[in-house]
């Protein structure tokens, strides 16, 4: 074969018939393609679309893509045509005809004048940037074209895929917002009024924002695949629309916290009642109860008994109202307050009354231990022993008197234990040394 620069040696017919047969194929494919991007629901919508921000950017890019997509396709399909016609001009192709084939198929038979690509607004071919214009063999034709349709799909599925899956979802969360949102009222949760108020207001201009924002500007909602170079290699940004989500569901869980609220409001406002009525009389009782021991009990310091809890009933008060007028929002966090701090007063009542009647349950005791030696002396029948009978009547005499001295008293028990001490055969115990046993009864 004759060689023929640049295209080197000639084709054969039979190389000519491949090539031409391989050709078609790619152009069907190619063809194929093409019409599926022109249908593409997403490529539909962007042209409908009014669009803003990055989108907008992207599609008057991406519209020139395909526009210049077209083009090269046309004169791809010119030189395939014009090399089918050479072809068919007889059974066997001459020389000439192989010649030009060649050309054709082998050489750069499209040229595209002027800077196609600069002049559509599309991008430059890779390694071609700022030429006037650009010849191109029907591979590289092919590649360009691959090139072109790759940044356009990617571009057309990206923005579908962002409208596919954001505003639906938006428009479930906007449908929930609105029923929260009268459930809210119903229950006087209203802006300004309550915190859970003032976010449903905020989420519902968030979401509005939002779903303008994703109608008109969707590239600016997608986050491409992380080393992908397949066209819509990524997924949807939902940061903005899952914060807002958790945010609704926090709400929710806020109302229905004011709901149980308004379900026991009554129950619970009856034990309050219950429990600061407990925590008056124990009160009442210590002060009563120090009363007694400042007249009984001599030399002895008995801790002051505070008043009623006048704060707390009349935070009760307040919540009873709230009731009455249907305020269940406030109504909650009083609640919750009133029955920790009702608890703790309650608690306190009760230590102050053991406090203050420390004093008397000594004197109890010390009768107690007084009492229990003297019943055991009488078993071994001293009970009429001078000594004992002495120690006995003077400490009973301190015990049983008013006010008594719980210091001298508990010497003189101390000073009878002694001495049946000494009588039953025991060994004689110095006051304050026993331990615990000083104040346990005889059978101990």
């Amino acid at each position: 074969m004759a060689d023929t620069d640049p295209t080197g040696p000639v084709l054969d017919r039979d190389e000519v018939d491949r090539a031409l047969a391989r050709l078609g194929a790619e152009h069907e494919a190619i063809e194929t393609s093409l019409l599926a991007l022109q249908d593409h629901a997403g490529r539909r919508l962007l042209e409908g679309a009014q669009l803003t921000g990055l989108t907008a950017e992207r599609w008057t890019t991406t519209e020139a893509s395909i526009t210049l997509l077209w083009t090269c396709f046309d004169a791809y399909t010119d030189v395939l045509r014009t090399a089918r016609d050479i072809r068919s001009r007889r059974r066997w192709s001459s020389r000439e005809d192989l010649t030009e084939l060649t050309e054709l198929l082998r050489g750069e038979p499209v040229t595209l004048a002027g800077g196609a690509s600069a002049a559509s607004g599309a991008p430059p071919a890779h390694g071609a940037p700022g030429r006037l214009s650009e010849r191109y063999s029907l591979a590289g034709l092919v590649d360009r074209m691959n090139e072109l349709y790759a940044t356009s799909l990617d571009m057309v599925v990206a923005a579908d895929a962002v409208w596919s899956a954001l505003p639906a979802r938006i428009d479930l969360l906007a449908a929930e917002l609105h029923r929260t949102s009268r459930l809210a009222h119903s229950v006087g949760v209203r802006p300004g009024e309550h915190p859970a108020g003032d976010d449903l207001e905020r989420i519902t201009r968030t979401l509005t924002k939002l779903r303008e924002q994703v109608v008109s500007d969707p590239l600016a909602f997608w986050k491409p695949a992380e080393g992908s170079s397949a066209p819509g290699g990524g997924r949807p940004d939902t940061t903005v629309y899952d914060r807002e989500a958790r945010a609704l569901e926090d709400v929710r869980r806020e109302i229905d916290a004011v709901l149980t609220v308004r379900q026991d409001a009554e129950k619970r406002i009856v034990r309050l009642r219950d429990v600061l009525s407990r925590a008056d009389r124990t009160l009442a009782e210590a002060r009563t109860a120090r009363g007694e021991v400042l007249a009984k009990i001599a030399a002895t310091e008995v801790p002051v008994v505070s008043g009623p809890p006048t704060a707390l009933q009349e935070q009760l008060s307040t919540a009873a109202e709230y009731r009455r007028h249907a305020q269940w929002h406030r109504l909650s966090p009083l609640l919750e307050s009133l029955e920790q701090k009702a608890e703790d007063e309650l608690l306190r009542a009760r230590e102050s009354l053991t406090a203050v009647t420390a004093p008397l349950a000594v004197r109890a005791e010390l009768r107690g231990r007084l009492d229990a030696y003297k019943a055991k002396v009488a078993r071994y029948g001293l009970a009429e022993d001078s000594l004992l009978v002495e120690r006995y009547e003077k400490a009973r005499r301190m015990l049983w008197s008013a006010p008594c001295d719980l210091r001298a008293a508990e010497q003189a028990v101390l000073r009878y234990q002694q001495a049946a001490a000494e009588l039953l055969g025991g060994t004689p115990r110095v006051p304050g040394q026993g331990g615990p046993e000083d104040r346990r009864g005889p059978g101990a």
